[in-house]
């Protein structure tokens, strides 16, 4: 999903206005829905400054706005690839279904990746099991890792 889409989303879900998050961010009020239509139709990029802004308005991290592009199943799948060059992601199977799996001859990096996943599938069965709301497992992703599984209350 491309930037403008991930701001569109955010904003949506916390029930701004395109005039209202520009205005927050330091646009004029004038000028304010129209950067914002910008930024969402793809028009224009935001900059790091005003990208790092936007994530401090909405309350996510700036990289839960500027996830790589996965609006396109070839897009995805490009991902994917990356994930397992860089990552060591292997397309697998385990009882029949095709999963995603990590390599454990990847060293640090699979230790670096089972820990995030351990907290990610922490958080995911604790919704699962209502201990915790859709809106506190959202909180936790779109903030990660500022409130990761190991430093968490919940």
């Amino acid at each position: 999903m491309a930037i403008g889409e991930r701001i569109r989303f955010f904003r949506n879900l916390k029930g701004m206005t395109q005039k209202y998050l520009g205005m927050q961010i330091g646009f004029s009020e004038k000028t304010a829905d129209i950067r914002m239509a910008q930024y969402e139709s793809g028009t224009r990029t935001p900059k790091a400054e005003a990208t790092n802004g936007l994530a401090k308005v909405l309350d996510v991290s700036p990289q839960a706005l500027t996830v790589p592009d996965i609006d396109s199943y070839n897009g995805l799948m490009h991902t994917l690839f990356a994930l397992e060059d860089l990552y060591g992601f292997r397309i697998d199977t385990l009882s029949d279904e095709v999963c995603i799996r990590l390599d454990k001859g990847m060293g640090t990096n699979y230790i670096t990746m089972l820990e995030m996943f351990t907290a990610w599938q922490e958080q995911s069965e604790k919704f699962k099991n209502g201990e915790i709301t859709k809106e506190e497992y959202d909180q936790w992703r779109y903030n990660y890792p500022k409130f990761n599984a190991f430093n968490s209350n919940k």
